[in-house]
């Protein structure tokens, strides 16, 4: 297991624009369908890496607990899935009906996505405001597989209190550290 830490895309950078099909339903989801939320967080995660497998129930508990707040949550997967087929698409539907996600999990067949946006681990998590500036990049909480310290969502917590109250989220934010997104050969 190598830990991989986030790049820290400068804050507020604009969203990139994306469209990417959603792997339990099928459907395609933009970033112009999440834009009346009055903020998007978008989560870079895979199936098999024990960085994701160890927070994967806090990320269930953020769409319960963000969604109804009016929050645009989605996941996304990038990872190579010829390389890693325990990352296909029938493997992120089976995760999103066995956690019970309301929020989508995209695939990033080509990668493109994750490149717009620096990602470079999962998880790696962003954070827009109302007006599709990045106002968090960073990490979950401390905890990590094997840590004794509990998965609470602690920072993503507090940056997502903060822009739902208007408020500026602290610019000292730890970055998230996880494994590297599997990336297509000559990528």
């Amino acid at each position: 297991m190598v830990e991989t830490p986030s790049t820290m895309l400068p804050l507020g950078t604009a969203l990139p624009d994306f469209s990417l099909v959603d792997a339990a339903s099928g459907s395609s989801v933009s970033a112009d369908d999440l834009a009346d939320r009055s903020a998007l967080l978008v989560m870079f995660i895979c199936n098999h890496c024990p960085f994701v497998k160890h927070v994967v129930g806090e990320l269930g508990r953020l769409g319960e607990d963000y969604l109804p707040r009016g929050v645009g949550v989605v996941a996304i997967n990038s990872n190579d899935v010829d390389a890693y087929p325990q990352d296909g698409p029938e493997h992120m539907k089976r995760l999103v009906e066995q956690e019970g996600w309301e929020f989508p999990f995209l695939l990033d067949e080509t990668q493109e996505v994750a490149k717009r946006f620096g990602a470079a681990c999962t998880p790696d998590f962003f954070l827009f405001d109302a007006d599709r500036r990045l106002a968090y990049r960073g990490q979950l909480d401390d905890s990590r597989p094997g840590s004794d310290t509990p998965v609470t969502g602690r920072d993503l917590r507090a940056a997502l209190e903060a822009v739902l109250a208007g408020q500026p989220v602290p610019e000292d934010q730890k970055p998230s550290i996880g494994c590297n997104i599997k990336w297509r050969s000559g990528s």
